[in-house]
Formats: C-alpha cells, structure tokens, sequence
C-alpha cells in the first residue's frame, strides 16, 4: 500500500542527519582514541624517566605565555600536562632530580607564571640522566622535513653504535618531534665536576658528529635543563604541509633503562 511504503521509506533530510550524526559519532571516537593513545604515552614516558614520588616541574609554553607546576604525584602530573597539550601548549619537564622543597611553589597543579622562579641549576639535587639531543639543521622557528628528521635518526643510530664500542650500556631511544634523543643513565652529584664531565662528553661528540646537516646539541649540559615531555607535541612555526607539528614518543627503553630500576 502506498501508506505503507511511504512510512517505511527515509526521507533525504533524516538520510542526511543519520549520515552526519555516524560521522560526527566517528570523529568522536577517533579523537577519543587519539587522545587515549597520547595519555597512555605520557605517563609511559614519566614511569621512564622519574622514580616514584620523584618531584618533577612542568613547564610549558605558548606564544608569550609560561605555565609552571610541580608534582610528586606523577598521575597528576600526566593529566595536567595532557590538558596542556590538548590546549597546544609545547610541554617539556625537568630530567634531573628537584629538591623537594620546590613542591611547595605550586604543588600538583600548573598556573601561569609571570617572575615567579622556575627550577634553577642549583634546584638539582643529583643528575640522573645524560641526554643526547639530535637536532636536524634548518632555520630557527620551523619544524623539520620528513629527510631532515630522518638524517637526525640516522646520526642518532651512529652515535649510539659510537658509544658502545666504549661499552656504553644502553640508552633509552625518543623521538623527539623534529629529531631524536638518547638517553644515558647517570648518578651524578650536582656539582661543578659533573658539569665539566658532562660538558667534555657533549663536546667531543659534537666535533666528531656535528655537521652541516644535523646538529649534536652541547647546551643540554645544565643540570636544570628541561626536556621534551614525550607523548607531546613539538610545535615549531606553523604546522605547514612540507613541516609538519609532530608527536614526540618514546621508541626503546632497554631491560633495567627506568630511572628508578
């Protein structure tokens, strides 16, 4: 009957909204496990690099802002720094062991600083990691090419071939967003000594490797230094088509490679 067939029969407009609102259901979903897949790798890269209870200070940034916070409670510190990054924040952390009593400038939480202090130099109590940093060479201010980027994990991959024919144990491989990280284990005091052992090792890898292509960073020899957050994203310039904003991660940890095994 025509009643019949009419009342079983979908009109365009409904077809329309049922296929926008599977479509909208589908981006949801996607976003929902993209943003899954990004806090699972943050707290994978804290339960890295941080013994448990370890106090750690966030800082991140964007545009002229800074945001700075300190935790000790390492799930909150993964949370916090993942509404960061879905706010577009570039987020980086401390890699060496903070006094404790820092807890106390803002403790668990992140806010916006202006004069307030970040972690200094002298804030370190000991070294726990030595971190390679391999830094494709291109204008300041943009991201790296897929070919640029790749000479980075190249020289990377040279390095740590380079050091374990020293019997360098081994390091933990990231990748960085625009290049790539190794990172060496240590426990070291904060001391002037340290620095200059330090300092000498950056400096003799960076005259055997450095060249016109990819750079071996020496100012990462500062016992404060801040490091790429990993499950984060590195956002150089515009996130253009040729240099595009990409996800840092974590690619190997070796047996024993956390900090507090």
């Amino acid at each position: 009957m025509r009643v019949g067939a009419s009342s079983s029969r979908s009109s365009p407009a409904a077809m329309e909204n049922g296929n926008k609102s599977r479509e909208h259901s589908s981006v949801e979903t996607s976003l929902l496990i993209e943003s899954g897949e990004e806090s699972s790798e943050i707290r994978r890269a804290v339960e890295v690099l941080f013994e448990p209870g370890a106090v750690v200070e966030v800082r991140a940034f964007k545009g002229r802002e800074t945001i700075s916070g300190y935790f000790d409670d390492h799930a909150m510190l993964a949370r916090e720094a993942g509404k960061l990054e879905d706010r577009s924040y570039s987020v980086y952390l401390t890699l060496n062991e903070v006094n404790p009593a820092l807890l106390a400038r803002a403790s668990n939480r992140a806010r916006k600083v202006y004069r307030e202090p970040t972690t200094s130099d002298n804030d370190i109590v000991r070294r726990r990691w030595l971190p390679l940093d391999f830094d494709p060479v291109r204008p300041s201010g943009v991201s790296a090419t897929d070919a640029e980027k790749k000479a980075a994990r190249r020289r990377a991959l040279e390095v740590r071939k380079f050091l374990r024919g020293f019997r360098w144990p081994e390091p933990v491989v990231a990748d960085s967003g625009n290049g790539y990280h190794l990172l060496y284990r240590i426990d070291l005091p904060n001391d002037r000594k340290s620095l200059e052992l330090i300092k000498g090792i950056l400096e003799a890898l960076a005259f055997k490797f450095s060249d016109e292509a990819v750079d071996v960073d020496t100012t990462t020899c500062n016992a404060a230094r801040i490091w790429k957050l990993y499950g984060t994203t590195a956002r150089k310039g515009d996130d253009a088509r040729d240099r595009p904003h990409r996800r840092s991660r974590l690619l190997k940890v070796p047996e024993g490679g956390a900090a507090w095994r």
